[in-house]
């Protein structure tokens, strides 16, 4: 069973990715190479002028999947994580994210990588990895540049999940409407006004330019940020603990060490 549907819109000048697995939408290893094997596949695709990403079933995402964190598995896991991010800088086509219900954790990370964001007011967002005693390796990059330092480390350090219309308000969100099927109909206004009629070869350059710093940033400081969450913070007691008390449904008793 395939975890995303990708749908070619538009003439065939858009491609949409609906995450899809169930409620949850987790994105997991087989979820996140199917995302990267397409990702690929558009490379010498000249005529994609927009990526949009989406969820099924009232949810974006409820995030990465935490089995796939344990000590074991948590460097293989990145990997594939972070391929899809090292994917979507190669190819410098525009990126859209469409969200409702949960984004959480990874499952806010792949919208944060976006150009642009829009979400109804079901939408909550957060990175709370903080809680579950780990990090976020892309969103500790993405954040900052964003939103800037204070209010990436108010979510990054607290863990906290905000509304969309909080999400607005700190400029992490584009626009925020009121259900899904207003989502849709603005979005649908708003691609037709400010993709459709330009040529696909300028959006990527243009895409390029303006992400100059953020994905020198990225290709920087994420292999930095990975090597601290593998080699150094998944020795500790404490992150282990997290995950495993996540994983079994119970309260982590933390040594702080």
């Amino acid at each position: 069973m395939q975890k995303i549907k990708v749908e070619y819109i538009y003439e065939d000048s858009v491609v949409s990715v609906i995450l899809d697995d169930g409620k949850a939408n987790i994105l997991d290893a087989i979820m996140m190479g199917e995302i990267t094997d397409l990702l690929i596949s558009l490379k010498d695709k000249k005529d994609i002028k927009l990526i949009i990403f989406e969820g099924a079933n009232n949810n974006f995402s409820y995030g990465a999947s935490v089995v796939e964190h344990t000590k074991d598995k948590a460097a293989a896991m990145l990997e594939g994580f972070h391929k899809m991010f090292y994917c979507l800088i190669d190819l410098h086509i525009p990126t859209m994210a469409k969200l409702s219900g949960q984004c959480l954790g990874g499952g806010f990370e792949l919208p944060l990588a976006c150009n642009f964001i829009f979400a109804d007011k079901t939408a909550k967002i957060g990175q709370p990895e903080v809680i579950l005693g780990v990090f976020a390796p892309p969103a500790s990059v993405m954040l900052p540049l964003k939103v800037g330092s204070a209010k990436a480390e108010d979510l990054l350090i607290t863990g906290k999940i905000i509304t969309a219309d909080e999400a607005k308000a700190i400029g992490l969100v584009n626009e925020v409407y009121d259900d899904k099927i207003a989502m849709d109909a603005a979005t649908d206004v708003w691609i037709r006004k400010n993709i459709l009629g330009k040529s696909a070869s300028a959006l990527r350059f243009a895409t390029k330019a303006a992400r100059a710093s953020f994905d020198f940033f990225m290709l920087k400081q994420l292999p930095e940020f990975t090597d601290m969450y593998v080699n150094e913070m998944m020795e500790t007691h404490d992150a282990n603990e997290g995950i495993q008390a996540f994983i079994e449904k119970r309260k982590a008793v933390w040594k702080n060490c």
